[in-house]
């Protein structure tokens, strides 16, 4: 849902109001063009606390006497070196923590280039995201509805006011997908189905991106049989979802594809009750291409642009698919399906292979939450990166640093292939064991891309349940967005 907070870039000679917010620099310095009032106050303060400015550190006191303000925050804005755009998402989301309760808040961001307040604006907007469309609305702590729904009006005081407005132009989108992204993975899997994600997709076209959607039966002739199993023990029919952005002339397109599971039960092969919950966002893979279509549509990428995703709910019944089950996919390959809670890869080895073949693509990227097991070696700081192609992996290394969305790269080899041979098929969904399960997930993907250069994200670690940070409070994070974004912007946009 859409962050309550406002934002606004006024000049530096505009008076500030509500809760003033001072920029620390190099060695807790702040007081460059305060009143002198004002300036004795905070100087006297910052030497009490021992403020070095170190990044995020914090201070506040009250304003003096007579002033129009209600007090002054003062942060420590000192980034790390290399620590790039996440720094000013984090200390934007930090300013909207501490000035909670804050009708207005001005921020003193002179001395910062337009794209580094622009991202404090973007962290501020994240950070104000809240997911509690279905919470009834009643007094908690003495606060009434209409107080809680009030949006909160944050003013950034920058040199240049125009510049800063440009470069908040081009981010706003970017904020714009993770929200969306956000919002489709909180969504419970009785509202959000295969046919109800669709039609969220389908709203993508007012923002002009070109949408698609084939059916069960265009699916069938296809001949996407990995797909239609995973399907087949649910009433919701599935759905192949294909968005199109087409900003870059000529040129061949770059692609992105997501699992997207509404629901995974892990059909006949159960999974256990405990946190089934949270598999209504198995389908992170899939938001986070959603949103990433709506940002690049946002800022009128100059690329060319294909989003694929399969839509499904792995669900039991007595259609249901079986362990033992052979399907062919689409590109011929026949699968043993040995364990049907490993549903994830049959959906994108369709979903790969159509990609592949309509639109000779520069690239493929796929995500999902794919494995536990890429839980387990990674924990929920990094996404497992698995690919065919050096210069992808080492752009999308360059764009997890930039964006704080970090990936490490996995090992893939013919030893791991070997392992996914079938016996009764060509191959089957599972290796041998518990051992290397997220890297032989990664080899089964691997046989439905052919030539093209791809990169597999295992999502399954960062798209849900991570840990809560300064710019983001939800239980789905958004991830992928930005990192793919970036990826775009970085190397695949006409000039």
């Amino acid at each position: 849902m859409a962050s309550r907070n406002t934002i606004s870039f006024t000049s530096v000679d505009a008076q500030p109001s509500g809760v003033l917010v001072l920029i620390a620099g190099e060695g807790g310095a702040v007081t460059n063009g305060l009143p002198q009032d004002l300036k004795s106050l905070v100087e006297r303060a910052a030497s009490v606390a021992k403020f070095k400015g170190k990044a995020l550190s914090s201070f506040e006191l009250l304003a003096p006497a007579g002033s129009a303000l209600d007090r002054v925050l003062v942060v420590g804005g000192k980034a790390d070196t290399g620590s790039g755009e996440e720094h000013w998402l984090k200390l934007g989301g930090s300013i909207a923590a501490k000035t909670k309760g804050a009708d207005v808040v001005t921020i003193a961001a002179g001395t910062l280039a337009p794209a580094e307040a622009a991202s404090i604006a973007a962290g501020i907007l994240l950070r104000g995201y809240e997911f509690d469309r279905y919470k009834t609305k009643k007094k908690a702590n003495g606060d009434d509805e209409e107080a809680r729904d009030a949006a909160r009006e944050f003013r950034l005081s920058v040199a240049d006011a125009d510049a800063a407005k440009d470069a908040f132009a081009g981010i706003q989108p970017v904020v714009d997908g993770v929200v969306l992204a956000r919002d489709l993975v909180n969504e419970p899997a009785n509202v959000l189905g295969p046919v109800e994600y669709v039609a969220e997709i389908e709203k993508l076209s007012q923002v002009g991106v070109e949408v698609e959607i084939l059916d069960e039966a265009a699916m069938r002739d296809l001949g996407m049989h990995a797909l239609l199993g995973v399907a087949q023990g649910s009433p919701r029919p599935p759905r192949l979802a294909i968005m199109r952005w087409n900003g870059g002339g000529d040129e061949a397109p770059v692609a992105f594809v997501g699992k997207g599971v509404v629901f995974d039960t892990g059909g006949i092969s159960i999974k256990p009750a405990a946190g089934m919950e949270d598999m209504k966002g198995d389908m992170g893979g899939s938001a986070a291409v959603v949103g990433l279509m709506r940002a690049l549509a946002g800022r009128k990428a100059k690329a060319n642009v294909v989003g694929i995703v399969g839509l499904v709910e792995n669900a039991v019944d007595g259609m249901a698919q079986r362990p033992g089950d052979i399907v062919k996919a689409m590109s011929g390959t026949t699968i043993e399906v040995l364990n049907t809670d490993a549903e994830g890869r049959l959906v994108l080895a369709d979903a790969l292979w159509y990609c592949q073949d309509r639109f000779k693509p520069k690239f493929m990227v796929n995500l999902a939450t794919l494995t536990g097991a890429i839980i387990v070696a990674l924990g929920n700081h990094h996404a497992g990166l698995f690919s065919n192609n050096d210069e992808l992996s080492e752009r999308l290394t360059q764009a997890g640093k930039a964006t704080g969305e970090k990936v490490w790269r996995m090992p893939l080899g013919p030893e791991y292939d070997k392992q996914i041979e079938g016996k009764f098929a060509d191959i089957k969904n599972i290796g041998n064991g518990r051992a290397a399960g997220s890297i032989t997930a990664a080899q089964f993907l691997q046989r439905f891309v052919n030539d093209v250069p791809w990169a597999h994200l295992d999502i399954a670690g960062t798209a849900m349940g991570s840990p809560a940070n300064e710019y983001n409070q939800s239980w789905a994070s958004g991830y992928g967005v930005r990192l793919l974004n970036r990826l775009v912007e970085d190397h695949y946009e006409t000039k």
